[in-house]
């Protein structure tokens, strides 16, 4: 008899290749109660996400989710399917919040492997992915590339090309 697991184990090193898409599951919506529990646990004082007042006056209908709250949603969301087996997550850049994100917004998240290499001990190697987070109306919120070191499933395990992405020094002003 074949048992199947109902977990998911994870990506290995040599699972990845550059273009591969990752559609992560399960969609988020964020609402009031998410930022009064964001604010009360990290002590955020920012008025853009404490005064819905102030954030009228800037233009906004209401309270807006603070960025980092939302960043938080989307790349906990891709921890599944990128580095569950990651040794660590070596670095972040390119990072940009281009809307901000509303309460009521279901955020969606999306990654492309964009660069490996695997690393000299052979049982290692580095993935880098650029993610994308979209609200319910298909608008890109924010992105940003991360490199992980990932653990290989066997060290004799034939690997890919290596490709190391070129990343932005800085990320241009808005």
């Amino acid at each position: 008899m074949t048992s199947t697991s109902k977990s998911n184990p994870g990506h290995f090193f040599e699972d990845f290749f550059v273009g591969m898409p990752l559609v992560h599951a399960t969609p988020q919506t964020l609402t009031e109660g998410d930022i009064a529990l964001y604010r009360a646990l990290t002590g955020g004082r920012f008025v853009q996400y404490s005064s819905s007042e102030f954030a009228k006056s800037a233009g906004y209908p209401g309270l807006t989710i603070d960025p980092l709250h939302a960043f938080h949603v989307v790349f906990g969301k891709s921890v599944p399917d990128v580095s569950l087996n990651a040794v660590a997550n070596l670095g972040y850049a390119d990072g940009r919040f281009s809307q901000p994100v509303l309460p009521g917004d279901t955020l969606n998240t999306v990654s492309e492997v964009i660069g490996v290499k695997e690393n000299s001990n052979g049982k290692t190697g580095v993935v880098w992915v650029r993610t994308r987070g979209s609200n319910q109306r298909g608008e890109e919120v924010m992105s940003f590339v991360r490199w992980v070191m990932v653990n290989k499933r066997e060290a004799s395990a034939p690997t890919p090309d290596v490709v190391i992405p070129d990343l932005p020094k800085s990320v241009p002003g808005a």
